[in-house]
């Protein structure tokens, strides 16, 4: 009997990572076209710059999602939230210096990248692409809020 009751329970959750993980590929997808269109949009790439520019920005922000996913992963292997009170000064410091590492590495992939910008496009597309990436974000915020408020 307790064994039928694990089994059922087990492929119970395993039905529900299978449905939700496609769905969760999905919404970041179509998050992913809109920012793509966005840009696209506010930048008014022309084709030739388009060309150049997307395995750029595709690869950049590859990069960036790793440095985010090493900060976040180095964070909670190292301290767990409930232990952050119990540890102490010198593992604090470890971890704090591990997060401004991966932040500094951030940082100077940004720098890169924008350097790799500037013989495709002219430094007001640059600083708009900027501009736009901000307001992207914005605009996702605004949209989440809503949605989660309406709810």
């Amino acid at each position: 009997m307790k064994t039928a009751k694990l089994l059922s329970t087990l492929a119970f959750l395993f039905t529900i990572v299978a449905i939700s993980q496609p769905r969760l590929n999905q919404k970041r997808e179509q998050v992913k076209a809109l920012k793509i269109a966005y840009i696209t949009d506010e930048l008014k790439l022309t084709p030739e710059e388009a060309t150049k520019f997307w395995p750029l920005f595709n690869a950049y922000e590859e990069k960036q999602k790793s440095f985010r996913k090493e900060r976040i992963r180095s964070f909670m292997d190292q301290s767990g939230t409930s232990n952050i009170d119990k540890m102490t000064e010198k593992e604090a410091a470890s971890i704090l210096n591990d997060i401004e590492n991966s932040e500094e590495d951030a940082y100077q992939n940004r720098k890169k990248f924008v350097a790799s910008l500037k013989p495709i496009l002219p430094a007001t597309k640059i600083l708009k692409l900027k501009k736009a990436e901000e307001g992207f974000n914005k605009k996702l915020l605004k949209q989440f809020r809503d949605k989660t408020g309406k709810e």
